[in-house]
């Protein structure tokens, strides 16, 4: 099977840390299909390396939902990046 399938792409709703430090309220990725949300992480750590100290205790959510690390994203999915939250 030698065709690829195009990258999918999706929208990363940036919240506290996060925004504070890539300076943008939302960013867009493009990733190959299958690829799990704790990619978008990745990649944001590799561009921002004083993230990863929050890469242990961040959650993720897709389409306003919890997941889990290794869940697959799929075009169009819209990601958050749910760093801890202090406060009681």
């Amino acid at each position: 099977m030698n065709q690829s399938q195009p990258d999918i792409t999706v929208t990363i709703k940036l919240f506290a840390i996060y925004q504070e430090t890539l300076g943008m309220p939302e960013i867009s990725y493009q990733f190959p299909p299958n690829t799990p949300v704790k990619a978008v992480l990745d990649r944001a750590i590799a561009t921002q390396p004083q993230l990863a100290k929050w890469r242990d205790v961040t959650r993720f959510g897709i389409d306003r939902e919890f997941v889990t690390p290794d869940t697959t994203m799929h075009d169009g999915d819209e990601v958050v990046l749910i760093p801890p939250v202090s406060g009681g």
